[in-house]
C-alpha cells in the first residue's frame, strides 16, 4: 500500500476507539491523542498543571523506562501505517516512539484491564523504536499482517503526542460475512480505497464510513475540474461478492454535487493493492452513467449481472463531492457459484449451444464455451466468452453479425431462435416509434454501409434513440475497413454480454 492514509484510522473515535489506560498523562489527557479535531495552539492558556497542550503529554521523567498508553480499536484489523502527530509539542516532544499490537479476541473484551496487564497477553512489536520529529506530522508505514485489537504506544523518555491515527483494514467476522446482504464496501466490513483521481476537498475514505455524514467536509469532494474527463475512486471490497444495490448519499453537497455517476467492477485474483494497480483488469459496467439529485440518498437496484467482483471503480461526472456509498450484496460461494449458474451448468450440450447460439452466432465460439462447461462463478462465466471472442477469426466474427437483422427490420440473413428474435426486437425497441423520415434514412444508410462494408451494420442498441443510432450510422460510414470490422466486433461483444446476462437471468 503505496499510500496508507487512503485507508481507515482503526482507531478513530467515531468508529469505536478509546484509550483505555496510560501509566501518566500530567499535563495533558491520554484521550486527545484520538479527537478528530486537529490539534490547535492557545498562546497564553494555563491549568493549575502547567502550559495546556492538544494532546497526550506526560511530566518529565526521573527515572530510567519509558512512557505508555493503551488504545483499543473501534475495528479490529491490521495496521497498515501509523501517523504520530507532534504539532505544536517543540520542546517537550519525545524524542523516540515505538508500537505494539495485542489480540484479545471478539469483543466484548472479557476482563479487559486485567488481560492487558497480566505477562501471558502477548504483545508484539511492529514499529521498533523510532525517532519522532517536533511539531510534525510523522508517517511511518507498517509491515504487518496479523490482526490486532489493541495497541500500546511508547514514548522514549517521555513528552507529548498531539494525535494518534492508525490506518489500516479491518478483518469482518467471516460467518457474518457469509450470512445475507452487506455492504460489501463498508469500512467496518474490510472494505478500502486503493487510490483515485482527486482527493482536494475531502478524503475517498469517507465514502465507506458506517456513520452519517455531518457535514460536506466529511465526504469525498474533489477539485472543479476545467479540461477534459471525470473524477473516480477505485475501491477494494470486503470479499468477493455479488453486487445487488447501490447507494449513492450526496448529503450536503447542493451546489458541487456530480451531474452524474457510474460503477465499474472487476474481478482481481490478487487482492494486494500494488499489484492490482500495475496490472490490466476488465471493468464490467454495473451501473451505467446515471443522474444524482443534490442533497440525496439514491439506491439503485436495476443493475447488469456482471458477477462476482473483488473490486470497484466508482466514476462521477465531471467532479463534485459524495457523502457515502454502499454496495449491498451477497459474498460468492467459490465452490458452488449462484443458482441461476447452476442452472446453465445442468444444461444439456445441445440446449447449452442452443442457448450460446442465440448470445453470439459464432459456432466456434459457442464449441468452445462449452468445452469450458461447468463454469465455476459468474465472474468465470463472462470472463471466457470475453476472451473467446476476442480470440476468433475475422470470418467467426461476420459468422455472428449474419445473425442480426438490420436496424429497422425483423429479419436476419440467417436464421433466428425464437428467444434470439425475442431479443433483437426488445434491443430494436425505441427504434420502432422512430419518425417515418428517420426510419427511411436508416433504410438508406443500411444500404450504402452493406455495399461498402459487405455486412449489416452492427450496433449494440440497447437503451438509444432511433436518432443516435442514425448519428452512429453516418459516422462509422466514413471508416477504413479495418477500422469498421473491429468497431462491428466490439458492438458484437456488448451484444452479446448483455444476452449472457439475460441468460443468467431467466
Amino acid at each position: 500500500m503505496k499510500d496508507f492514509t487512503q485507508l481507515a484510522d482503526l482507531a478513530a473515535e467515531r468508529l469505536g476507539g478509546v484509550v483505555v489506560d496510560a501509566n501518566d498523562d500530567f499535563f495533558a489527557p491520554k484521550e486527545n491523542l484520538l479527537k478528530e479535531s486537529q490539534p490547535v495552539f492557545i498562546e497564553g492558556k494555563y491549568t493549575d498543571r502547567g502550559k495546556w497542550m492538544d494532546g497526550w503529554e506526560t511530566r518529565r521523567r526521573r527515572t530510567p523506562g519509558c512512557d505508555w498508553c493503551i488504545i483499543r480499536l473501534g475495528l479490529p484489523g491490521v495496521l497498515r501505517g501509523v501517523l504520530a502527530d507532534t504539532s505544536f509539542f517543540r520542546g517537550n516532544y519525545p524524542e523516540y516512539f515505538s508500537l505494539e499490537v495485542c489480540d484479545l479476541g471478539k469483543k466484548p473484551y472479557k476482563q479487559e484491564a486485567k488481560r492487558l496487564k497480566a505477562e501471558t497477553t502477548q504483545w508484539k512489536e511492529v514499529l521498533p523504536q523510532t525517532p519522532l520529529k517536533g511539531d510534525s506530522k510523522n508517517l511511518f508505514p507498517i509491515l504487518h499482517n496479523g490482526r490486532f485489537t489493541h495497541v500500546r504506544l511508547k514514548i522514549y523518555p517521555d513528552g507529548g503526542v498531539a494525535r494518534l491515527r492508525l490506518y489500516g483494514e479491518v478483518v469482518p467476522d467471516t460467518k457474518r460475512m457469509q450470512r445475507g446482504q452487506v455492504d460489501l464496501v463498508g469500512v467496518q466490513n474490510g472494505g478500502a480505497v486503493l487510490t483515485s483521481s482527486d482527493q482536494y476537498f475531502g478524503e475517498p475514505r469517507n465514502l465507506l464510513m458506517p456513520y452519517k455524514a455531518k457535514n460536506m467536509g466529511d465526504g469525498w469532494e474533489t477539485k472543479r475540474r476545467r479540461g477534459p474527463g471525470h473524477d473516480w475512486v477505485i475501491l477494494k471490497l470486503s470479499t468477493a461478492g455479488e453486487i445487488r444495490k447501490i447507494e449513492v448519499n450526496t448529503a450536503h453537497f447542493k451546489g458541487n454535487y456530480p451531474d452524474s455517476c457510474s460503477l465499474e467492477v472487476c474481478h482481481a485474483t490478487s487482492p494486494e493493492a500494488d499489484t492490482f494497480l500495475a496490472a490490466p483488469h476488465v471493468w464490467r459496467e454495473i451501473l451505467p452513467q446515471t443522474k444524482l439529485k443534490a442533497n440525496h440518498c439514491h439506491a439503485f437496484s436495476k443493475l447488469n449481472n456482471v458477477g462476482a467482483a473483488t473490486h470497484a471503480r466508482f466514476n462521477i461526472f465531471p467532479d463534485g463531492g459524495v457523502s457515502r456509498l454502499r454496495l449491498f450484496g451477497q459474498a460468492v460461494d467459490r465452490e458452488n457459484g449462484s443458482p441461476e449458474l447452476q442452472r446453465i451448468n445442468r444444461l444439456t450440450k445441445a440446449d447449452a449451444r442452443k442457448a450460446f447460439l442465440d448470445c453470439c452466432g459464432s459456432a466456434m465460439w459457442a464449441a468452445k464455451m462449452l468445452d469450458r462447461m461447468p463454469f465455476p462463478d459468474a465472474l468465470s462465466f463472462f470472463d471466457t466468452a470475453d476472451k473467446l471472442w476476442a480470440a476468433l477469426s475475422e470470418a467467426e466474427w461476420l459468422q455472428a453479425f449474419r445473425h442480426h437483422p438490420a436496424i429497422g427490420t425483423n429479419r436476419a440473413e440467417k436464421t433466428q431462435s425464437a428467444a434470439a428474435q425475442r431479443w433483437s426486437k426488445g434491443e430494436q425497441a425505441l427504434v420502432k416509434s422512430a419518425e417515418p423520415h428517420t426510419l427511411a434514412a436508416l433504410a438508406r444508410g443500411n444500404q450504402e454501409y452493406h455495399k461498402k462494408f459487405g455486412y449489416v451494420f452492427l450496433i449494440c442498441a440497447t437503451g438509444k434513440t432511433s436518432d443516435e443510432i442514425l448519428v452512429s450510422l453516418q459516422q462509422r460510414l466514413r471508416n477504413d475497413p479495418d477500422t469498421e470490422l473491429r468497431t462491428a466486433a466490439e458492438e458484437q461483444r456488448k451484444i452479446m454480454l448483455i444476452r449472457l446476462e439475460k441468460l443468467l437471468a431467466s
